[in-house]
């Protein structure tokens, strides 16, 4: 994967590329939005650690496919308030922690979710030789 950096506009404003070039070829999975249910039906109570088990569960769907985190070029996150911005952000950060190419982003703020508890959402596209 390549990352995209025209010189002619802003940097990105976290740790995110403004756009990921996959080679042509390669497979592609597009995960659903994950909320932050466990197996066990716990919703944990802070955006972060909610915002882990996101990325847990992607990561377990993409195992699936023979793929991982190293495999995600796009990330789009939903949160339910300002106030939870830094805690996705926080997780996303320690999810992306070794990745040379960061994959693109976008972050919205959303009215809620299907329960009052859920305060972030995550959804992913990866791609693979």
């Amino acid at each position: 994967m390549k990352s995209l950096a025209p010189p002619s506009i802003a940097p990105p404003f976290a740790r995110y590329s403004h756009g990921v070039e996959v080679p042509p070829g390669w497979r592609i999975v597009r995960t659903s939005g994950q909320l932050a249910l466990g197996s066990d039906g716990i919703v944990p109570a802070g955006t972060e650690d909610q915002a882990t088990l996101c990325f847990a569960n992607i990561d377990a769907i993409l195992a699936e496919a023979g793929m991982g985190s190293s495999d995600v070029f796009h990330v789009s996150a939903f949160v339910t308030d300002r106030a939870h911005m830094a805690g996705y952000m926080a997780a996303r950060d320690a999810y992306l922690a070794t990745r040379e190419v960061l994959p693109s982003s976008t972050l919205m703020i959303v009215s809620g979710f299907t329960r009052p508890e859920f305060t972030v959402e995550v959804e992913v596209w990866a791609a693979a030789p």
